[in-house]
């Protein structure tokens, strides 16, 4: 997949904003190391039961289908993050080729079945042969008959980090087993392990537990893990979020359930979280300023760019569009120094220097400015036409900028009003009016945050953005449809009557990304796309469908007393007498087309025609007595008469 392509024609620079400089922000990258014990209780199926999802695979063969599902999902995901998975209690030894080169086992009964990097098509092609190849599986799973210290699985997993993945903000180590105690008579091998846990976590690495219960026996936490799992999350603002959502891993027994959760909160395509603008200037009141950063934390993903590829060399290589602007008369090459900017005005062309196109450009320093407050109601919705900003408090210009924005953003809440700001991103951006609204902090059904607290700035329409309301006539439902209508709605609740998008993936993106990733695996091409946002019809019907019935009675029935009400006005005779014996409109059925200026129809008449737009069929003899009634134009083509008629109602 090609990335995006930034090229401009040359002398388009002068008009951009500023651009993010991206080599200021830090790798924000995950790594993930599964490691798989392999024992004979892993290696035993679970005994047949009459739950329709009844978990046929062994723990360690579950296990290694969820790394491979995850692995397949991470290269969409996050195709810059690092996965590994090495096995420990197997029969056979093997590391990095490097150790083996040397001839030492520093590891015994570790078995590094893939290494910890960026997948790529062959890692997932191995792994998906060995879970799909039962002999192949059945070869390399054989246990140990010697027992295996945890401190050597341990070392041996910060190995792997220290030298594979030194640098990354996230790096996590997914731990799954069924013995809750491996070490229950030798401290001095589960001290040695709290050591080099401890060794782990000094690095930066978090331990995560995806214990497996056994039927006679529950997994007891406290026994071992509790003295080598700290529970804590990087505190990077910049790193990934953690992906292991949905259930805490110390909450549960159930370590394949947890898997397949996690895999479940990662369909969607994920996006590294950068700053929008950083240390920004927050000016709250005369020479009072804090330093604040920008995110966009809602932004729509689209599959990357096509690219144009070579394939005449030894390697495909991506080729590189290059544009160059010539004369049509000489069809010599412009230089770009030759160029100017131009504008159409009144038919002509206004030129300027790149220097006076900065100039008009520029408007003040980044910055965002306090011009005052309202009260948060007087904020319509209808006023958010673009995508908001959050803001979070940054120490780097202005040290208490955290105090001072805490402060600020629990006082918009408590009073329930809004700040209204002067805001400018970056250089040669254009500047902005935006509400400044607080934001409280978001929490998901396990207490993991969703949205930290902060603030949000939503940009508000100018003069010139406001278009004006296409004519409407409104008309207001019975009370009786109304209040069946209600029920209808009440029945329909989302989950909480709030969405989630976290639990919609983009259906065209999934299908997208599904597409290569079959073609990239040499997989059979799916049939159709997996779409979560398709209305589940039968639970629609079930829940709300005597509802909807009940409302369409009600509807009938006052569309019946509606049409009883104005059966007379409705109703539009074929000839109407004028006191002077002559016809106002003529008998459509003869097609008459004389009339005299005094046979015009009446103002409630043509009022009439004009609410059903049958003024249209009115001859031109008659239009004109009507605006000569009115002593208005009668001057132009039938078209000219009928816009004059037009006119006079809706100003009216």
């Amino acid at each position: 997949m090609a990335e995006e392509n930034n090229w401009k024609p040359p002398g388009d620079e002068e008009e951009e904003e500023e651009e993010v400089d991206e080599a200021a922000y830090k790798s924000a990258r995950d790594a993930v190391l599964f490691v798989i014990e392999v024992s004979p209780s892993m290696l035993t199926a679970p005994p047949p039961t009459d739950a329709k999802k009844q978990e046929r695979d062994t723990p360690t063969l579950a296990a290694l289908k969820c790394a491979y599902a995850l692995m397949q999902q991470r290269i969409i995901s996050n195709p810059n993050d690092m996965m590994g998975v090495l096995l420990y209690g197997t029969k056979q030894t093997k590391f990095q080729e490097e150790e083996e080169a040397r001839g030492g086992l520093a590891y015994p009964n570790c078995y590094l079945l893939t290494d910890l990097d960026i997948p790529a098509a062959d890692d997932v092609k191995v792994l998906k042969d060995l879970v799909e190849d039962e002999e192949e599986w059945k070869k390399l799973l054989v246990p140990s008959t010697e027992p295996v210290s945890m401190a050597s699985v341990l070392f041996c997993a910060n190995q792997i980090f220290t030298t594979k993945a030194p640098n990354l903000t996230s790096r996590r180590l997914f731990i799954v087993t069924d013995n809750d105690d491996p070490h229950a008579k030798d401290k001095a091998l589960k001290s040695s392990a709290a050591v080099r846990a401890k060794d782990l976590y000094d690095l930066g690495v978090i331990i995560e537990l995806f214990p497996i219960s056994k039927l006679d026996h529950e997994f007891n936490r406290s026994r071992f893990y509790d003295d080598i799992i700290y529970n804590a999350s990087p505190t990077d603002p910049e790193a990934p979020a953690l992906i292991s959502r949905g259930v805490a891993p110390s909450l549960t027994s159930d370590g394949i359930s947890l898997l397949t959760s996690l895999l479940s909160s990662i369909n969607s395509k994920a996006v590294a979280k950068r700053a929008l603008f950083s240390s920004v200037p927050f000016e709250i009141g005369p020479s009072f300023k804090i330093s604040v950063k920008g995110y966009i934390i809602f932004k729509r993903q689209e599959p990357k760019r096509s690219c144009y590829v070579w394939l005449e060399g030894e390697k495909p290589q991506i080729a590189t569009g290059v544009t160059t602007q010539m004369a049509d008369d000489t069809a010599r090459t412009i230089e770009k120094v030759e160029i100017k900017k131009a504008y159409k005005f009144g038919g002509e062309q206004i030129t300027f220097t790149p220097e006076e196109v900065s100039s008009l450009r520029h408007f003040g320093d980044p910055g965002i400015r306090i011009i005052g407050f309202k009260p948060l109601s007087m904020l319509p919705i209808w006023a958010n036409f673009r995508t908001s900003t959050f803001i979070y408090p940054s120490e780097d210009d202005y040290v208490g900028s955290t105090r001072v924005f805490s402060a600020l953003q629990q006082k918009l809440l408590k009073e329930k009003r809004v700040g209204m700001a002067w805001f400018v991103a970056r250089k040669n951006a254009a500047p902005v009016i935006a509400a400044v609204l607080p934001g409280a902090e978001k929490l998901d059904e396990n207490g993991a945050q969703i949205i930290p607290p902060g603030m949000w700035l939503t940009p508000l329409p100018f003069a010139d953005d406001i278009r004006q309301n296409p004519e409407t006539n409104l008309i207001r439902a019975p009370e009786g449809l109304i209040d069946r209508m209600r029920e209808v709605v009440q029945q329909l609740q989302l989950p909480k009557a709030t969405y989630d998008p976290r639990k919609y993936p983009n259906p065209a993106l999934q299908w997208h990304y599904r597409i290569l990733q079959a073609m990239a695996l040499e997989e059979d091409l799916p049939e159709k796309p997996e779409d979560k946002t398709v209305p589940k019809y039968k639970q629609i019907d079930k829940r709300a469908g005597p509802y909807v019935i009940d409302w369409g009675h009600e509807l009938h029935k006052e569309h019946e007393e509606w049409r009883k009400e104005n059966e007379t006005t409705t109703t539009v005779p074929a000839k109407r007498s004028a006191p002077s014996g002559k016809d106002d409109i003529p008998d459509r059925s003869k097609k008459s087309k004389t009339a005299t200026p005094d046979g015009g129809p009446t103002d409630a008449e043509m009022k009439h025609a004009y609410t059903r737009q049958e003024h249209k069929k009115m001859t031109v003899p008659q239009l004109k007595a009507w605006l000569q009634a009115k002593n208005m134009s009668v001057g132009g083509k039938k078209a000219d008469l009928l816009e004059r008629v037009e006119e006079y109602f809706e100003q009216k």
